[in-house]
Parts: structure tokens; C-alpha cells; sequence
């Protein structure tokens, strides 16, 4: 029977109510689906990265068959010899010319690179390409382009109110629930000498007969990529992703608020809900964690600087991210503000071996899990990264090759914008950039780690504290006007000629040994 339409759903549109399937007829359209070696090795990704994609995939490809509809899919082998192509092209043009569409159908991607590479296919088959605007978002992209046209800065907290305000969430009679509309400097508090006491983890899925499969293909066919599958315990389907909501909402969220940005010692996820990934890939809508929420807010199981904060991730942060990141693409990415050299992150992002506590922990949690919860990301890896001075499209790859939960709309406006300012200031208006102080006050890392967190100079000095100097002296020129940098500019300041000069010496070699790979 002739194909009327191929549907094309990518590993992040895992979503049955997608735009999609508006108007499937399951008698003349068909789903397409890929898994293909260019998406797997494109950076090096973390083997559990590529055990959730291909796992939920398979999951969702079975969901799809079983409600009727028709799935082409492309799986990969353990032998790279058995695949019927490489690319995302390869596999299309394949399977155009098996089928003869009349239409291709895909919604946006959330990636600008693979987008590119379905259109430039399309050209070439002479096959019409209709692309689908994502409605798993708050905000489209073209009413975010409305929102900011004309405006001299874009701020998220100002998006963030409209979002609000046109949603009607946490808002009483046009006000906001509350009073406030931010309870952010409530959400700052560390867990003191005492430590987190018993924080229930997030509920764990464990491998069903596919992704027992998809593990084992893994193993075999990227043995050499970063990671190890033994911990693969992610849900991947929506009925889990459902479950794993319901956990946070029950068991962490109370307290996300108040401790969201403190770090603890073999403690990877404290009060996080580890819902992101999920959300990603569209098991899990939005709008299921903010109904989830604020329920539990207006039931009385959770305070409102709880609640605030975590509505704020989902419909401040992460549409606010994927704004900027239509707005500003295909150029955002060759973006270096600061104009670093081509650096690369250090060897010990991949492995964790290293001396300093406060990244050893950290990588500890993205080895073993695929995962570090935001300040472990900002103000840990991607501190010691901006301050090292390595090139922010190199830590953008670095995160897309490491966390489960990254994908290129949410990961690159995060990296190299928040965290590496390498776009000068679109999405941060100031660096974040800090001593090994800030690092010691939000965690124990700095207990017992070699390094003191007060040296710059001299055998003990932290990595981290030295190469925190060197960077406010290195761009002082660029940041000596900027009025949230005044404090730290003056503190530069105050520092003598001599001191200067043994930072100077001190980062220098710091930052040799992370361009030799060597051991810090």
C-alpha cells in the first residue's frame, strides 16, 4: 500500500499526543524512527546516555505498534558491518526510496544541526518537508521572538512573569501566589557540620528484558566510550516517567527549595528530582510537573519557595533556554566571548581522576550516573572550566557527551552561555565565576582535600581559588564596568603587585597541565 506520510520521530519526541500524529491515518502513513551511529558517536557519549535513548526508543517504537500504528524502525547491531547506514541521511534516503511519501512529517527538532540535515535530505529527495512546531513547550518559538523583539535585554525573570501571567500558574487574582514572584534567596541554605540526614533517592527502574538488550549492545558496540551501564536504573516509558514524578512530589520536593543549591559528599542527588532527562525526551510533559506542584503546594505538602522554585526551572529557565537557542542559532554556537584558545576540557572530565575533592565528587555522580544536579554542573565543572579558560564549544560537547539529559537546545545556550559566558552576556549578564570559598561554604568538599580552599599561591594552593585570581586579573578590562562585578573587581584590585605576579605563576602552570592532560 502507498505511503501517504512518513512521520519521522526523533529519540527526544517521545510523546503520543505529538504534533506529529495529528491526522494519522493508520492505513496510508507510516513512523519512521533511527537509531544511527552519528548520533551515537558524534561527541563520545556516555554509555548510559546511549542505553536511555535507545532503550525508550524501543519502548515507545512497541507502544506505537501495539496502539496500531505502522513503524519503520532502524536498529543498531552489535557489528557496525550488519547497519544499513551511518546517518540520520543514509537511513532516510533508504527508506524514502522504499516507500515513495509523498510527505516527510518531523516536529522542530531540538537539535539545529540535525534539522539542517533532515531539510538538506528532503532537498535532495525532492520530497516535501513539513516541519511541526513543538507544542510539548509553554512557549513557541515564534511567540518568544514576539516577547523579545525590541527589547535591549533579554531577562528570564521578565519572560518568566509573562509565562506566568498567561498561564495562570501560581498567580492569585493577578498577583502572584505568595506576594512574591521569586523565592530564590530562601532556596541558598547548605545543610551545616550536621549534613543532609536521611533524603529518600529517587525511585529506580530496573533494566526490563529491552533495555537488558540494549545495555548488552551497548557494551559491545562503544565499549570504549565513557561510563558504565552497571547503574542504569533511568525510567523509559511514560508510565515510569509518571512514577518517578509522583516520587519527587512526594518524598523531595518539600525541601528542594531550601537546599537546591547545596553540594554533599557522595550524595548525588540529595533533593533533586533527576526529572530532566525525561522531560527531554517528552516522556514526561511539563505541564504533569506543574499541575504536580502546585497541587502539592495547595494541598499543604509543599512550601511555596518550593514550589516557586521548581515551577521556575521548568517554565522560567527551560523555555527561556530554548528561546534563545532558536533566536540565536546557527551563529550562538561559534560564540567565544572571552576569547579563549581552542582548549579542551582536562582528561580528569572523563575519568575523575584528579586531587582536587570538589571535582572528584562531582564526576564521581556523572561516571556513575550520567548526571550532577545544577550547582555541581555551574559552580563546580563548569567553574573550573571557565576558569581554566577552555574553549566553551569544547565544554558544550563535553556536556552533551556526558549527561543523560542533554540535548542541544537546552545545552548549549546553558554551557557555553551561562556557564562559559561565551556569548558575552545574552543569557547571564555576569560570569559565574568564584573562589574555592563559594565552593566550601554550599558542600564538605573541601574537608579533607589537599588543597586549601584560602591559598592561591604556594604546594596547597586550590586549583580553583588560584585560577579564580588569574581570571578576574586577566579580563579585568572586561569586567571593571560590569555592576555585578564591582565587589569582586575591588577585591582584584586590593591585591598587591606580588601577589598578582605568584598568581600569575601559580595558574600558569594549572592551566598547562590541564592543556598537557595532565593530573591537577
Amino acid at each position: 500500500m502507498p505511503t501517504r506520510n512518513l512521520i519521522l520521530v526523533l529519540g527526544d519526541q517521545l510523546d503520543t499526543n505529538s504534533a506529529a500524529f495529528d491526522d494519522f491515518d493508520t492505513s496510508q502513513d507510516r513512523v519512521w524512527m533511527a537509531e544511527n551511529e552519528e548520533e551515537a558517536t558524534h561527541v563520545w557519549c556516555h554509555k548510559l546516555r546511549l542505553v536511555f535513548f535507545f532503550s525508550a526508543m524501543r519502548h515507545f517504537r512497541n507502544e506505537l505498534t501495539d496502539a496500531g500504528y505502522q513503524v519503520e524502525y532502524h536498529e543498531l547491531s552489535k557489528q557496525p558491518s550488519k547497519d544499513r547506514g551511518n546517518s540520520f541521511s543514509e537511513l532516510l534516503t533508504n527508506s524514502v526510496n522504499r516507500f515513495h511519501p509523498e510527505k516527510l512529517i518531523v516536529v522542530q527538532p531540538g537539535d539545529y544541526r540535525v534539522q539542517e540535515a533532515l531539510q538538506e535530505t528532503a532537498e535532495s529527495l525532492g520530497v516535501e518537508l513539513e516541519i511541526r512546531e513543538d507544542r510539548h513547550f509553554y512557549c513557541g518559538i515564534e511567540e518568544f521572538n514576539d516577547w523579545a523583539a525590541g527589547r535591549k535585554r533579554l531577562v528570564m525573570e521578565d519572560f518568566y512573569r509573562q509565562i506566568r501571567k498567561s498561564h495562570d500558574l501560581l498567580m492569585d487574582d493577578g498577583k502572584p501566589v505568595g506576594g512574591d514572584w521569586n523565592y530564590d534567596k530562601d532556596n541558598r541554605e547548605t545543610f551545616g557540620k550536621e549534613g543532609p540526614g536521611d533524603i529518600k533517592s529517587p525511585r529506580s527502574f530496573r533494566p526490563d528484558k529491552i533495555t537488558e538488550e540494549v545495555i548488552d549492545l551497548v557494551e559491545h558496540r562503544y565499549a570504549d566510550h565513557p561510563g558504565t551501564t552497571e547503574h542504569f536504573d533511568y525510567p523509559v516509558t511514560r508510565k515510569q516517567a509518571l512514577a518517578a514524578l509522583r516520587d519527587f512530589v512526594k518524598y523531595r520536593l518539600h525541601d528542594f527549595g531550601e537546599f537546591e543549591d547545596a553540594m554533599w559528599t557522595e550524595r548525588a542527588f540529595l533533593y533533586h528530582s533527576r526529572l530532566s532527562a525525561i522531560l527531554n525526551i517528552h516522556l514526561l510533559d511539563p505541564r504533569d510537573c506543574v499541575k504536580a506542584a502546585i497541587d502539592a503546594y495547595q494541598s499543604g505538602d509543599a512550601p511555596i519557595n518550593s514550589v516557586e522554585g521548581f515551577v521556575r526551572q521548568i517554565v522560567g529557565w527551560r523555555e527561556f533556554i530554548r528561546g534563545i537557542y532558536w533566536r540565536e542559532m546557527p551563529k550562538y554556537i561559534e560564540r567565544n566571548a572571552l576569547r579563549t584558545g581552542e582548549v579542551d576540557v582536562p582528561q580528569f572530565f572523563w575519568d575523575g581522576d584528579t586531587s582536587m575533592n570538589c571535582v572528584r565528587e562531582c564526576m564521581k555522580s556523572v561516571l556513575k550516573h550520567g548526571y550532577a544536579h545544577h550547582i555541581q554542573r555551574l559552580m563546580v565543572l563548569g567553574l573550573f572550566s571557565l576558569l581554566a579558560g577552555v574553549h566553551p564549544r569544547k565544554f558544550h560537547d563535553w556536556h552533551m557527551a556526558m549527561y543523560v539529559d542533554a540535548i542541544d537546545w537546552v545545552s548549549l545556550p546553558n554551557t557555553l552561555g551561562m556557564s562559559q559566558y561565551g556569548d558575552g552576556g545574552i543569557v547571564g549578564t555576569k560570569p559565574y565565576c568564584a573562589s574555592g570559598n563559594y565552593i566550601n561554604k554550599m558542600s564538605n568538599y573541601c574537608k579533607g582535600c589537599q588543597y586549601n580552599y584560602k591559598e592561591a599561591t604556594g604546594d596547597d594552593a586550590c586549583p580553583v581559588t588560584a585560577l579564580y585570581w588569574d581570571f578576574l586579573d586577566r579580563h579585568h578590562e572586561a569586567f571593571k564596568d560590569n555592576r555585578r562585578m564591582t565587589f569582586q573587581v575591588k577585591n582584584l584590585e586590593k591585591k598587591s603587585d606580588e601577589t598578582l605576579a605568584a598568581i600569575r605563576t601559580k595558574a600558569k602552570k594549572l592551566k598547562e597541565a590541564v592543556r598537557n592532560g595532565e593530573r591537577i
